[in-house]
This record gives structure tokens, C-alpha cells and sequence, in this order.
């Protein structure tokens, strides 16, 4: 297993919470975790139908075989079982006694909240990290070799190729969670959504654009997206409050949150295809948000990024609001630094005024460096 960054914060939460939740999409490792931090737990996976028919039918004696508490996997498909975990945790005043892990964020969170509200911590988890990949020995010399693989534990724990790992991902995804979360009638239709989807990342969100290249329904094009956000697929990147005299960009940025997946719908399987496609800056970005906002999750707080772009065209890709200002951060494929990347950045700092701080320049650069005051990292060091 690869270390995960998680692993820490599980540690410092487990005194302060009788329940623990870890969230996240499909395979990005949450029960290796679990079962990892957790080990003098027992562990049940309600996926096994004897197990999840047992909850489902005797709450009381199915939790009553854990009187030590034990780990939970898959949860939501058992969404009573919440309230029982409630008198269980109440009756026993016993910190880190329950450990649940879910992939669908629609559900599980509206009965979190109705159940475990002040009793459960939230743990988000998404796929590795470069950090964590780096730490561990594991992260690939080439960038385009990153982007095709993207950050999904089990392309790194044994020898398959992504391009048919993520095809049959896909596939799973489509014939087991999106009948769970919503009624999609037409799977085929729904996965061209998906892969027009993909060709958006990095993006201002256009949903009407989207629905009628999908031919669908603006309605079902919102639904089917919040299906995606709800299953850690995509993350939605609002535009920032402030508006400086300016009018500014309401619509949010669409961010696959890994970018084999995102690659993969888009037919991407190569180096040699994916360096002159039109998208690769794209997924470059993609790749680079996505670790910031790694970086939030793993270490137990919200997101606290936003972009920002005026009606006159300045934008910048990733603003960090952090207690003491706006951390401003421009995203940029090549691997050349050229004094016209520094132009928006400079021109925001001189429009945010004193709320601006250290402005971060990300790009394939071989070395990080400091270069007219602006911070320039390559991609490796990110987001640290």
C-alpha cells in the first residue's frame, strides 16, 4: 500500500469523533485505508448481500456482533443503519468506534445529516496524489505519462494497462452507481454525456451547450452532472465573490477529478496522441487543481479554491483564500517560462491590491524557482 496522506488526520480524529466517515469515488483506495488505520477493527462490507441483508433486517444483532465497534464498508447501501449507529455511539460515549466508508456522496451525506450530525467526521479521499506518489517511489519521470494514468491506487499496485482499466471502470461505474443514485433510462446516452463531459474539463461550465450536444434535456444535463459531482467524477470550481469594479464570470469551471478517467473518455491511450492533442493543456490544469484540492480534503479541511475571470478576459486558474489573503495561481503546460506567462498574474495582483499574496506560476518547468517575485514550481512540487 501506499502511504496515504489521510492517514494522519484519521489518527488525530479518531480521539475526537465515535464516528468516522470516509468518502470519495470507487477504488481510490478508502478501505485499504480504513482497514490499514484501523486494524484492531473488524471489518463488513454491506456489498456481501448475506451481510447487507443482516442490517437491513436486524440493525440491533448485526451491530451487536461489533461490541468494540468495527468498520463499515459501502454504508449507504444501508441507510437505516445510521440511526442505530446514533443510539449505539450515544449509549456508549466511545471515541473512534465506528469506521464507515461510502462512494455516493448524494446519499450518504443527506443521512449523515440526519443521523450523525455532530457524531461523525468527514474524511474525503480522493485518488493518490503526486505527493503521495512521489513519496513512495512511484511516480512517473514523464508528465504525459501521468496525465494517461492518473492517480487511481490500483494502476500502481499491480501490472494492468489504464486505458482498459479505465474502460472497464467506466463501465462498472455506469452499470452499478448511476442505477443506484437516478433513474438514467438510456446508458448509452448517458455515457455520451460523459465523454462530452470530459472534453469540457478545465472549462467554463456551459450546461445548456453541453445538453443540447448530449441531446438532452437542460433538466436531465443538470441531473446526470450532479450524479458526476456526487460520485467524486467531477468537482465544480466557482468563480470568486469579489468583484474589484469589475463584472466578473458567475459560471463555475469543470474539473474531471482524475485525469486518466478523463483521458480515457476522451480516447486518449498514448503519449504519441495525447502530446498534440488540443486538449492536453486542458488536462494539464486539470491534473494541477485536482492536487490542490488533494491537499484541502486529505488534510480534513473544505475547499477553499475558487478562480476568478472578468468580462474583459483576465482570468486567473486558481485563487487559494487563505485567513490572511488570495493566493493567486496560474497554470501552464510548456515547459519554457516566458516573461508574457507572468502578464495576468501581475495585472491581478495589481488589481486585487493588498488582499493579493504570493503569486505561484505551475508548469512542466525542470526545476521550482523565484523569478521576479512570482513562485515558480513545476509540477512536481505543485501544490507543497
Amino acid at each position: 500500500m501506499i502511504p496515504r496522506t489521510a492517514a494522519a488526520l484519521l489518527n488525530e480524529i479518531r480521539t475526537g469523533y465515535p464516528v468516522i466517515t470516509l468518502t470519495g469515488p470507487r477504488q481510490s483506495g478508502k478501505t485499504t485505508l480504513a482497514r490499514t488505520a484501523f486494524g484492531d477493527k473488524p471489518y463488513v462490507s454491506l456489498e456481501t448481500p448475506d451481510e447487507r441483508e443482516f442490517a437491513e433486517l436486524d440493525p440491533r444483532g448485526f451491530l451487536a456482533r461489533f461490541p468494540d465497534g468495527v468498520i463499515i464498508d459501502e454504508v449507504q447501501h444501508v441507510p437505516a443503519l445510521l440511526s442505530w449507529l446514533q443510539t449505539d455511539v450515544d449509549a456508549s460515549g466511545q471515541m473512534g468506534r465506528f469506521v464507515l466508508t461510502g462512494s455516493q456522496n448524494f446519499s450518504l451525506m443527506a443521512n449523515l445529516s440526519q443521523s450523525l450530525a455532530g457524531r461523525s467526521a468527514l474524511v474525503q479521499l480522493l485518488p493518490l496524489s503526486i505527493t503521495e506518489l512521489r513519496q513512495a517511489g512511484k511516480l512517473p519521470d514523464e508528465l504525459d505519462a501521468l496525465l494517461l494514468r492518473g492517480g487511481y491506487p490500483a494502476l500502481y499496485a499491480r501490472a494492468v494497462q489504464p486505458a482498459r482499466w479505465y474502460a472497464d471502470y467506466t463501465q462498472t461505474y455506469l452499470e452499478r452507481d448511476v442505477r443506484q443514485i437516478t433513474q438514467v433510462q438510456d446508458l448509452g446516452s448517458f455515457q455520451r454525456f460523459l465523454r462530452l463531459a470530459a472534453g469540457r474539463t478545465g472549462q467554463l461550465l456551459n450546461l445548456a451547450s453541453l445538453a443540447q450536444d448530449a441531446d438532452i434535456a437542460q433538466s436531465t444535463a443538470r441531473a446526470w452532472l450532479s450524479v458526476l459531482e456526487a460520485s467524486y467524477v467531477v468537482h465544480l470550481l466557482r468563480p470568486h465573490h469579489r468583484n474589484w469594479g469589475k463584472r466578473i464570470v458567475k459560471m463555475p469551471k469543470l474539473y474531471f477529478l482524475d485525469t486518466g478517467l478523463a483521458a480515457s473518455l476522451l480516447g486518449i491511450q498514448t503519449s504519441a496522441q495525447l502530446a498534440p492533442h488540443p486538449l492536453r493543456g486542458a488536462l494539464f490544469e486539470t491534473l494541477i487543481v485536482g492536487e490542490f484540492l488533494k491537499a484541502r480534503w486529505h488534510a480534513g479541511w473544505p475547499s477553499n479554491l475558487y478562480f476568478w475571470r472578468d468580462n474583459i478576459g483576465l482570468e486567473i486558474d486558481l485563487l487559494r483564500e487563505e485567513p490572511d489573503g488570495l493566493y493567486p495561481v496560474e497554470i501552464k503546460s510548456g515547459a519554457t517560462v516566458t516573461e508574457d506567462q507572468f502578464k495576468g498574474l501581475r495585472k491581478w495582483l495589481a488589481v486585487a491590491g493588498p488582499e493579493a499574496r504570493q503569486a505561484r506560476l505551475v508548469c512542466a518547468a525542470p526545476e521550482s524557482y523565484t523569478r521576479s517575485g512570482i513562485d515558480v514550481r513545476r509540477w512536481q512540487d505543485a501544490a507543497d
